[in-house]
């Protein structure tokens, strides 16, 4: 534990303290039952047939397309299928972007076509499209260290690299330029913005993902092009040569549409009325078929609640399956889940959404008197080849969860899954089922089922969460 935490155990006094410890153990047969769930987890098939139903069934399913309708109702079908109950979609209303056909090519010093695709939220080219010299930053500290009018009239290019690491922290320190990269370049008069793509591939293809505007500052056109095409540009920049691009990018923003999440749920006993809430995000980008980014993650968590719904003992809270809505680009599922259930209380809010990487980690964000529970919850996982990360309380759950966790302060429990190549195919044409493994699969599902069980079993409550 950190310093802090035992201090505050300490401050309980000997005789709180022991009550403390005494009550922050699990009894001997609910840790039977989660090391039988671990078992029967890891032979288990089901997440790796719900992904590729999923995937092959729908397919694509961007956020209020025909493709999310459909996967609305081949959810709620497989989760009846699976034993859940209470199955319900919950609707909002939003407005979604819309891709067009787009097209880049250097124009000078060589001609070259490039492999590019929209960012998400772009506005279009005028008709005709855009030509104009190439503005050339090494990253985007570089761009927003810019003084100068070097950008004004042209197009910025941020050449930002996306380190490779098994925890997929490189990925944040490079999407800043695709997220901010337009508002920056427009403040200094650029016409439009093109970015290396954020990924760690060195194929030919590009990642898309949302980028965003600000108000008062005008709005350009933006795109990735891909890895290769991104070195062919640096090269020619580092030999001093002046680039030239010439684009078109089409596309429709504003479109009046809904999106829903799914949920479904394995109803507690005593404490029916707290929730341990797991699931992922059923939306995904358009290039690919979603099946790591997110297919992988709500199939995982379906799976892991039906295992424990057919495994003989009801959880004594209720274990809910989300399928947020519209993660990719807004996270209006994350905010209407929050609206709606902000009053009920939350032994527990956690999603997978980093692929479908083995389990490797545990960490937690709960109140100090759980963090022995914590401990416990990581001895069960360990012969999964889970280690409990130290210091371990500073845990952050997937994207929806995590908004969902800083608003209300609900507790969560992340389970790290291996990222190490997870960033090569994010937001690609080649997010496809060929990239998943089922025994992975099978490992993330025997981890969920362990953790929502002994969450949902837990003699004191998880939170609230210290942020």
């Amino acid at each position: 534990m950190k310093r802090r935490e035992l201090m505050a155990l300490a401050g309980l006094g000997l005789g709180g303290l022991a009550r403390a410890q005494a009550a922050a153990t699990y009894s001997a047969d609910d840790l039977q039952h989660a090391a039988r769930l671990r078992g029967l987890g890891l032979a288990d098939g089901t997440a790796w047939g719900l992904v590729q139903q999923l995937c092959n069934e729908v397919g694509a399913r961007p956020a209020g397309s025909v493709g999310d309708a459909q996967a609305a109702v081949w959810a709620q079908a497989a989760m009846r299928r699976l034993g859940l109950q209470n199955v319900r979609a919950e609707s909002t209303a939003l407005r979604v972007w819309q891709r067009g056909p787009a097209a880049a090519r250097l124009v000078a010093p060589q001609a070259l076509p490039l492999v590019m695709v929209a960012l998400g939220n772009s506005v279009a080219t005028p008709e005709g499209g855009i030509e104009a010299d190439i503005a050339w930053y090494a990253d985007f500290d570089a761009l927003k260290a810019d003084t100068s009018d070097r950008a004004r009239g042209r197009i910025v290019f941020i050449d930002q690299k996306t380190e490779r690491f098994k925890d997929g922290r490189g990925y944040g320190a490079a999407v800043v330029a695709r997220a901010q990269g337009p508002i920056e370049a427009a403040k200094r008069g650029a016409l439009a913005l093109a970015i290396r793509s954020i990924g760690t591939d060195t194929d030919p293809i590009a990642h898309t993902g949302a980028t965003r505007y600000e108000i008062g500052v005008p709005r350009i056109p933006a795109f990735a092009v891909s890895v290769p095409d991104a070195n062919r540009l640096a090269a020619l920049n580092a030999d001093g040569k002046t680039l030239r691009l010439q684009f078109t990018l089409a596309s429709k923003s504003d479109v009046e549409a809904t999106t829903q999440n799914v949920i479904g749920e394995v109803p507690g006993t005593d404490l029916a009325n707290e929730i341990v809430c797991i699931g992922g995000h059923l939306d995904s980008w358009d290039l690919g078929v979603g099946a790591v980014d997110d297919g992988a993650g709500v199939s995982i968590t379906a799976a892991a609640a039906a295992l424990i719904a057919g495994a003989g003992q009801r959880p004594r809270r209720t274990v809910r399956v989300v399928m947020y809505g519209n993660e990719e680009n807004g996270f209006d599922g994350a905010r209407l889940y929050g609206d709606r259930y902000k009053d009920v209380p939350h032994q527990l809010i956690a999603e997978s959404d980093f692929g479908a990487g083995r389990v490797w980690q545990l960490k937690s964000r709960v109140q100090t008197a759980a963090l022995p529970l914590v401990e416990q919850i990581g001895q069960l996982l360990a012969p999964l080849g889970v280690a409990l990360s130290a210091p371990f309380n500073d845990g952050g759950p997937g994207p929806d969860a995590a908004v969902l966790m800083r608003r209300h302060k609900w507790p969560t429990l992340q389970l790290s899954q291996d990222g190490t190549a997870y960033f090569d195919i994010h937001h690609t044409v080649n997010d496809t089922l060929a990239r998943i493994e089922p025994a992975a699969m099978a490992q993330n599902t025997a981890c969920w089922a362990v953790t929502a069980w002994l969450a949902a079993q837990s003699p004191l409550p998880f939170g609230p969460a210290p942020l």
